[in-house]
């Protein structure tokens, strides 16, 4: 049986579908291709690259950039070579950025532009193994050896060919292929080790189960190429299938770039399809007349025909004719407008989503599935497949094909298959605490549903309070960003009498709202506004209402800026970094409990 690992796949991409887009970038007004021959030409010379500076197999190198092609083009030139592409969040501190640059030891970074330059400049001292940075914008603006521009560095290896196809005749499905830097929710971050194997064997398996997929599908890359579910759908799913990717350099631009290249294949974070649904619903709102009238018809039928539509496939009769309309009249056209009316599957994973965001969707004629994994993983546990009986909102899915999933005692997932991890890197004692006889322990608690798998909590989240009751905050605070203007929210109340809760104020749909009602649109004066007080009080007793009586959230507090990823209070894929939070608004959380 010959080799099929995902260099071998990305090389055959070159041979069989060579003029072929793999991937668009903008330049300028333009969008432009980079073919599959050019994609493979250019990852071969980055590899030649590594190669004449003795690379040995094993060694890192770590990429530092927002989603553009050199990313990707450098990922796979590391793999021909046997190194390890490692990534690093762009957004974080020349001090973060030098601990993982000096954790992994690597010898070369590439890096985006001068403002990522500047980081490392400021821990030089602090890098020894580092010997080549490798810019890929702004090299002419840096006097320093050490520094080379990227299509330089790519040219050099030119001359270096034949010690690449040596090292790729010699890759095995053991070799560490990437390293995964947990973005560090609690203390620093740890290295994920994912060889070759679980590269190739998730990203087959997860493009098998997606309907008729082709080398003509596309998807749009914006989320962080750091975190493991992006390299899913940009490196792992294209490399498998031969698809093209679109990039996207930040989320600011999604909008825009989702429009142009009209996606079959969509992946967003909980936070992006609230996003989506807060400014949907403000613009929906605005429709008067006819077209609210609608609007309105359109979306019952979408809410009536969801559940037939996921549990049985198209619905027929009348119910089928009316959705037909309504999807003539509506579906359609928002899908257009959204840059998703060439969809096969919308996904969302790496946090929790409220069934509210769910129920929107499917009332728009978009059926969300939402995944499950971690890095550990290399991405995927569980997955809700989107072929009818397969998938069950309100879950996060079956079993990935090939991978054994099952609840400890305690309610802890645990998984075992060729997704699962090497282990952490330089960390053994983190690794025997997580990986024991082959099965992963996920730290997640979750119990299933005639096959389906539902996340109840993170094991470490959880909440003990005074009175000693064990508390999931997870289904509290999706209750709380229910309310309208609501950002985020975050539950407090570990060794306290009671729970209260941090409420963040949207950026975007906290002043719409206020817009609307009358009400002051800065948010600093909305935070205290009355009525918006007023407003927060009664959509915290309605989550109540749906909570036993310890879960109920006693008191609250508004924060008027909503946590970000820059604020420190967000990891890049949008999760809530709790300790952060407790530490940096210690003060109004002390006010939650005077008196108590």
């Amino acid at each position: 049986m010959s080799r099929d690992l995902l260099p071998d796949r990305i090389l055959s991409h070159a041979r069989d579908r060579g003029a072929s887009p793999a991937i668009w970038r903008q330049v300028g007004d333009d969008w432009q291709a980079i073919d599959w021959s050019t994609y493979v030409s250019t990852a071969r010379g980055f590899a030649g690259g590594l190669l004449e500076m003795d690379y040995a197999p094993g060694q890192s190198v770590v990429i530092m950039a927002n989603n553009v092609a050199e990313w990707v083009l450098t990922a796979a030139g590391a793999m021909l070579a046997r190194a390890v592409y490692t990534g690093v969040y762009q957004t974080l501190t020349p001090e973060q950025a030098a601990y993982v640059i000096g954790h992994c030891e690597a010898r070369v970074a590439v890096i985006e532009d001068f403002q990522q330059w500047e980081k490392i400049a400021a821990q030089r001292e602090n890098l020894p193994a580092l010997e080549r940075v490798v810019m890929m914008r702004d090299a002419e603006r840096v006097s320093d050896p050490i520094v080379i521009a990227f299509d330089a560095f790519v040219a050099r290896g030119a001359d270096h060919q034949p010690a690449v196809d040596a090292r790729i005749a010699e890759l095995e499905e053991t070799d560490l292929a990437t390293l995964i830097y947990t973005s560090g929710t609690t203390g620093n971050p740890k290295g994920v080790m994912l060889d070759h194997r679980a590269l190739a064997f998730v990203g087959a398996g997860a493009m098998d189960l997606i309907p008729n997929v082709n080398d003509g599908d596309t998807s749009v890359s914006y989320l962080p190429l750091s975190h493991i579910a992006e390299q899913v759908f940009s490196i792992l799913g294209p490399g498998s299938i031969g698809y093209a990717i679109w990039m996207c350099p930040s989320i600011p631009q999604l909008k825009e770039v989702l429009v142009v290249a009209r996606p079959t294949l969509f992946l967003a974070v909980p936070r992006v399809w609230e996003k989506f649904k807060a400014a949907l619903e403000g613009k929906l709102g605005e429709a008067t007349g006819i077209k609210a009238a609608i609007v309105s018809w359109a979306r019952g039928v979408g809410a009536e025909a969801g559940a037939h539509l996921v549990d049985k496939g198209e619905p027929g009769g009348l119910l089928g004719l009316k959705y037909r309309i309504a999807d003539k009249l509506f579906f359609s056209k928002l899908k257009g407008q959204l840059g998703l009316d060439r969809l096969k599957i919308a996904v969302t994973g790496a946090a929790p989503i409220g069934d509210d965001v769910l129920a929107f969707f499917l009332s728009c004629g978009i059926v969300i599935h939402e995944v499950y994994g971690q890095s550990e993983d290399t991405g995927p546990t569980t997955f809700n497949q989107p072929f009818p009986g397969k998938r069950r909102l309100g879950t996060v899915g079956l079993p990935f094909p090939g991978v054994d999933v099952k609840i400890a005692d305690d309610g802890e997932i645990l998984v075992r298959g060729p997704n699962v991890f090497q282990g952490y890197y330089k960390n053994p004692e983190a690794t025997a605490e997580t990986l024991v006889d082959g099965w992963l322990y996920s730290g997640d608690i979750g119990t299933f549903e005639d096959g389906f798998l539902r996340i109840t909590d993170r094991k470490k989240d959880l909440i003990i309070t005074a009175g000693g009751k064990n508390i999931a905050p997870q289904k509290i605070e999706k209750a709380l960003r229910r309310i309208s203007g609501i950002g985020q929210a975050v539950v407090i109340g570990d060794r306290r009498k009671y729970l209260s809760a941090l409420l963040t104020i949207d950026a975007e749909a906290g002043p719409a709202l206020a817009k609307s009602k009358g009400w002051p649109t800065e948010v600093h004066d909305l935070a205290e506004h009355p009525a918006f007080r007023a407003h927060v009080e009664a959509g915290v007793e309605a989550a109540n209402a749906e909570l036993s009586r310890y879960q109920t959230i006693k008191r609250f507090a508004v924060v008027p800026v909503d946590f970000t990823v820059e604020g420190g209070e967000l990891t890049p894929t949008q999760k809530v970094k709790r300790r952060i939070v407790n530490e940096k608004y210690e003060a109004e959380i002390e006010t939650l409990y005077d008196g108590a």
